[in-house]
């Protein structure tokens, strides 16, 4: 299926004055078959390209961010890995150059379902082609390639990004120097995949998705809300829920009979995580992040086989991490990962922390991954 994607409305544009724009010469082939004839990657940049042009940090999200990881000259808002970039910080911009992409599909700048189809002057919606992880990594890839940057320092990449980190070293070994994979898997295991259909149920179940022909601003936010509320849960741990909110109340409601509003701090906390976004994704954004997160499987790379795949990018330096915690990407997956690389020959550190924070720790239990993600880069050498 061929997609021309003229032009991709600027979401938010007005918030995110940092972002760029990497707009492909080539169609863009997708990994399991489409094609985006006008591809379109946002992305934004902190640091400077030095002169051997080797000190490139490459950055993937989770699911819902934008590239706006952190704050800059040009939009002192603060990012979403605000403390983890900049100067003197573990990730530190006196001697690399970040480079962080919003994903393929995602509805913050990149080609996506909400990118404008000039045949129709309509967004995409449902009628843009299958995403895979492997696309988001070869976005990312291409985006660089406008940028006149061949190789990478290090690939980068939380959640999803943790994924898509593994997606690039398959499919682009020679140019990467190092890795990070936080909080990511080579392959979804049944739970996730049992909790992310249900979440993509909730959203096609809302009358309002309306088989995705829906129009923008009026799509399916009931459905979005509860997906994104059944996701929260998993994000954190059942101790961190007990210690941070107990059994508190909210004020405004009494518990009465017939009275089935949030009576819990936890369901407020829920709603007004579930609110926020829900005013900010598109649906068919997230059906297809989702899903493609569903599909990814390394081992695809490897003739069936993980370590035919990671015998790929063998001997690069990489750190993993993860977290004791995490429901959604538990830390077996994130053992595994390391047990491959090692076995590929890699040298690997590996951290498995203790964290309440489940999985989004990496977001929030800082005084434990700056200092190992701080560490690792200090001893990446570049050329400049």
């Amino acid at each position: 299926m061929a997609m021309a994607l003229a032009r991709t409305p600027p979401v938010g544009a007005h918030e995110l004055p940092a972002r760029r724009y990497a707009r492909l010469a080539e169609p863009f082939r997708l990994y399991r078959g489409g094609v985006i004839e006008q591809p379109v990657v946002a992305y934004e940049c902190w640091g400077r390209l030095n002169d051997a042009r080797d000190n490139t940090v490459l950055l993937f999200t989770g699911l819902s961010p934008s590239a706006h990881a952190a704050s800059s000259a040009a939009d002192p808002k603060p990012g979403w890995w605000e403390s983890m970039i900049g100067d003197g910080r573990p990730i530190d911009t006196r001697r690399f150059h970040v480079v962080c992409v919003n994903s393929l599909g995602s509805p913050f700048g990149s080609s996506s379902p909400v990118s404008i189809d000039p045949r129709t002057q309509r967004s995409c919606g449902i009628s843009f082609p299958e995403l895979a992880v492997e696309d988001i990594a070869a976005a990312g890839h291409a985006a660089l390639a406008t940028l006149g940057i061949e190789r990478v320092a290090a690939v980068v990449g939380p959640s999803l990004g943790g994924m898509t980190v593994l997606a690039y070293c398959v499919q682009f070994p020679e140019t990467v120097g190092s890795l990070v994979t936080i909080s990511g898997a080579a392959h979804a295991n049944p739970f996730a995949i049992a909790l992310r259909s249900l979440q993509r149920e909730m959203v096609r179940s809302d009358p309002a998705w309306r088989g995705g022909n829906y129009e923008p601003g009026r799509g399916p936010r009931l459905g979005l809300r509860l997906a994104r509320k059944l996701g929260t849960i998993t994000y954190r741990s059942a101790a961190e829920w007990e210690q941070r909110f107990g059994r508190q109340r909210v004020p405004a409601t009494a518990g009465l009979s017939g009275d089935f509003r949030p009576q819990f701090e936890v369901e407020a906390y829920l709603e007004h995580q579930a609110l926020r976004f829900a005013d900010t994704f598109d649906a068919n954004c997230y059906l297809q992040l989702s899903r493609a997160m569903d599909q990814f499987d390394l081992s695809d790379h490897g003739g069936g086989s993980l370590a035919g795949a990671f015998a790929k990018f063998a001997r690069r330096p990489a750190l993993v991490l993860g977290v004791e915690t995490d429901m959604l990407f538990p830390i077996d997956q994130q053992r595994e990962i390391a047990d491959h690389l090692r076995a590929a020959g890699s040298p690997v550190e590996f951290h498995a922390f203790p964290s309440l924070q489940g999985h989004d720790a990496f977001l929030a239990d800082l005084a434990r991954f700056e200092p190992a993600i701080g560490g690792f880069f200090a001893g990446i050498r570049t050329a400049g």
